[in-house]
Parts: C-alpha cells; sequence; structure tokens
C-alpha cells in the first residue's frame, strides 16, 4: 500500500489518490458508498468512517440500488464502488445511473482495465496482492488494503477541511470517546469546591482545608488572590520529617508554577496531564482559578 502511494508513476495511486481527495471535497451532496460482499462490508465502513469525520455519507447496497435505492443518489453527490475485481455485474446500475445523471464516480479496485476501472472518473488501483489465505481465496489482504485506503481519503478530507477534536466531539456524544472529547468546564468542581489557602498560612490550615475538600491539594493564593503554588499530598509527604510541619508556613512546602489546565480544554487533555503524581488539576482561565478537576471526576464520567 505504502508502494503504492509512494512516487508518481505509471503505476501509483497518488496522482488518481489527490484527484479522488479534490473531487470529495469540491461535491456539495453526499458520498455515497456502494459495493457487494466483503467489499460491501468494507463500504459500510468507509461510509460510516466519513459520517463521523464530518463528511456526510452513506452506504447504498449494490442490489438494492437497482430495486429503488438508486433514488438515494441525487445531484452533487459522488460515488464510490468498492469491487476488487472491477466486474461486480450488480454494480452495474450504480455505473449507468452515476453516468447518466453526471454523477463523479470513483473506483476502488485492484483492476484499473476492468469494467468499473474504465467507466469511472477517477480509478484508485490498489495492486493485486495474493490474499493472506492459505488459499489464496478469501478476502484478507484486500479488504485490508480497501479498508486502508477509505482510511486515508477520510484523513486527507479531515485535514483538507480542519476538522478538529471538538468538531469531532459533535458527532461522538457517547460511550467512553464521547466522555474524553467532553469539555472541563462540563466536569469540575466550582466556587467554594475549590481547596484554597492564604500566603502566610500555617501548614496545620492547609491540612484541614485538603482534608475538608477531599482532592488531596490546596491551591496557595497571594493577596490579590493569584494563584502561586500548590500543596499536593505528595508536597506533605515529603516534609512530615519535619517535627513541626504544622507550624510550617504554607510557601515553604508549596510547589510553584502548578500543572493546571483550562476550562475549554478536552477531558481528554485532562486525562494526559493527570498522573500517578498528580491526582487532581486547577482550572484556570484568564489568570483566575475557576475550578478544581480531580481523577475521580474523569473515572465518573467514563473518560478513564
Amino acid at each position: 500500500m505504502a508502494e503504492a502511494l509512494g512516487a508518481p508513476g505509471e503505476d501509483s495511486l497518488g496522482p488518481a489518490f489527490r484527484r479522488a481527495v479534490e473531487t470529495i471535497a469540491a461535491a456539495p451532496g453526499r458520498v455515497i458508498v456502494t459495493g457487494l460482499g466483503k467489499s460491501g462490508h468494507v463500504g459500510r465502513k468507509i461510509a460510516a468512517t466519513f459520517a463521523s469525520t464530518g463528511r456526510p455519507a452513506f452506504f447504498v447496497h449494490a442490489t438494492e440500488a437497482s430495486h429503488g435505492d438508486l433514488g438515494m443518489v441525487q445531484n452533487g453527490d459522488v460515488v464510490i464502488a468498492v469491487s476488487w475485481s472491477g466486474e461486480t455485474p450488480e454494480l452495474a446500475a450504480v455505473v449507468t445511473y452515476a453516468k447518466r445523471f453526471a454523477i463523479p464516480l470513483i473506483a476502488v479496485t485492484s483492476n484499473g482495465d476492468s469494467a468499473l476501472g474504465r467507466e469511472a472518473d477517477v480509478c484508485l488501483s490498489l495492486p493485486d496482492t495474493q490474499e493472506a489465505c492459505p488459499n489464496g481465496l478469501a478476502p484478507t489482504t484486500s479488504t485490508t488494503m480497501q479498508l486502508v485506503l477509505g482510511d486515508a481519503l477520510a484523513m486527507a478530507l479531515l485535514e483538507g477541511k480542519g476538522f478538529t477534536a471538538r468538531d469531532f466531539r459533535v458527532f461522538h456524544p457517547g460511550g467512553k470517546l464521547g466522555a474524553k472529547l467532553a469539555f472541563v468546564r462540563d466536569v469540575m468542581h466550582r466556587g467554594d469546591r475549590i481547596p484554597r489557602i492564604a500566603v502566610g498560612a500555617k501548614m496545620a490550615d492547609a491540612i484541614l482545608e485538603m482534608s475538608a475538600k477531599g482532592f488531596g491539594c490546596v491551591g496557595v493564593f497571594d493577596d490579590s488572590g493569584k494563584l502561586v503554588g500548590i500543596i499536593t499530598d505528595g508536597d506533605l509527604r515529603r516534609h512530615l520529617k519535619s517535627h513541626r510541619i504544622v507550624d510550617t508556613p504554607v510557601e515553604e512546602v508549596m510547589t510553584r508554577s502548578p500543572r493546571t489546565v483550562a476550562p475549554d480544554a478536552l477531558v481528554a487533555e485532562a486525562l494526559e496531564l493527570i498522573s500517578r503524581k498528580i491526582s487532581a488539576l486547577l482550572v484556570v482561565e484568564a489568570g483566575e482559578v475557576v475550578g478544581i478537576i480531580h481523577f475521580h471526576d474523569l473515572l465518573g464520567v467514563g473518560a478513564a
């Protein structure tokens, strides 16, 4: 596959791949993916990937197309027909319909000289490689290459569109992936739940605040309300050897320049920042602490 997408040449897939991406990007309608058998199953996945990455798409079964489902295909759409041999007779109705109504047709096949390859506006010819099946019959290598090519098309379009993780969240609100794509502000604790102590206070007060709020940390603030440090359970353990820890000023124990996160950051970003040593993050917006998020909060929404 890498060789097929390599340097321009007579057998290179690169130029055709670029034309396919440009054709899909220019189409004002939907991407219609069609196929039969194992190629049809692959086509369903390709359509689902397009749809989940911001390009409206759906799958039309090649046989059902000639029994009324051609009505799903409209002017402005682009058709991707998947057939390893390029000679699947059930695709004839789709090909004829696309040509009749000037709907761009992209072929995914191993045979550019096939009926499908010749009729297509863009032919993506994959290497006709032997199947991984011991008998060389069951679609294995072929379907893998079809999937890879479909994913490559979707990713090229995604990058060209500037599709971001926040855009991705719109189409993936459920499950663990949806949880990771939630915003920190959606799950953070606010107001009086934020553990805080003033510069100059004793560690005895900091320990009481940490225990009361239950986040395993406390933010240290100066007289103007600016965050200047944080004291965590780890900081406390490192200073327990001092017999007078309770009388120690908080600024002698705190960690300066604490790790923080923005409220508009994704939960996945907060998850990356949290480690075994840091179980909670203060949430800072425009220089002001507006919340706190704990690892248990990420567990609660199913992100971890």
